[in-house]
């Protein structure tokens, strides 16, 4: 099963697949076991490299190859790059996020800028295009896919006095998501007040901002998290 937390990876596919409801959310490599490539230590930094690539399972649901490696970051800063390279014959388009979970004091009292004047998609509203206006708020369910950007995000949290930057390349889109009450009932893996402490804010490339790729082409999408006081 995925994991609730930590960062998620959604690939080829982001929701629901839309010509197999069937088919797992978010697609199938979030519950897949990856293979370790690598690890380098470089001063206080660490670098580790990890690894997935179709085979039967995956075709089952999506009949092209690919190779997947996440190459992630550990040190002042936490840095990860998802490397997705068409092995096969034939051209690829595929959506992806970074589906990052980031804790917060209180979710009525964070702010999100960096995404003022930018459209987004909203799809608590039947996917309805809409602008955004000055900080995202989030005061009720909030699922929302702000498209061709590719701007920092950074994420107030005056209850427990820090902000979390997220600087993205290779990316343009941005995912806002909190489940709110309601949805948080329907996830049987989430507490009951936990969503009050969450906010998912995702470096992604969904919807028309899909990924193509031709054969033995590679993409490398990057996100960069930060955390800092904030007075």
């Amino acid at each position: 099963m995925a994991i609730r937390g930590g960062v998620p990876i959604c690939f080829p596919w982001f929701r629901a697949k839309r010509d197999n409801p069937d088919a797992p959310a978010h697609g199938f490599v979030r519950t897949r076991a990856w293979q370790l490539e690598s690890i380098a230590h470089a001063g206080e930094v660490v670098t580790v490299r990890l690894f997935t690539e179709s085979d039967e399972s995956t075709r089952r649901w999506w009949p092209t190859d690919f190779r997947m490696v996440l190459q992630a970051t550990f040190g002042s800063e936490l840095a990860l790059e998802l490397i997705v390279t068409n092995t096969g014959p034939i051209p690829l388009q595929f959506e992806e996020a970074l589906h990052s979970y980031c804790r917060v004091g209180e979710i009525g009292a964070t702010r999100i800028r960096g995404l003022d004047g930018v459209h987004y998609l909203d799809n608590t509203d039947a996917n309805r295009e809409k602008m955004q206006h000055g900080d995202v708020e989030v005061t009720s369910q909030t699922d929302s896919a702000y498209m061709n950007t590719s701007s920092a995000i950074e994420l107030y949290d005056p209850t427990l006095s820090r902000k979390i930057r997220l600087r993205k390349g290779g990316s343009l889109s941005t995912v806002i998501w909190n489940p709110w009450r309601d949805g948080a009932q329907m996830l049987s893996d989430l507490a009951e007040d936990e969503w009050r402490q969450m906010l998912c804010v995702e470096a992604s490339n969904i919807l028309a901002c899909a990924v193509d790729l031709a054969p033995n082409q590679q993409h490398t999408m990057k996100a960069i998290i930060s955390v800092v006081p904030h007075g």
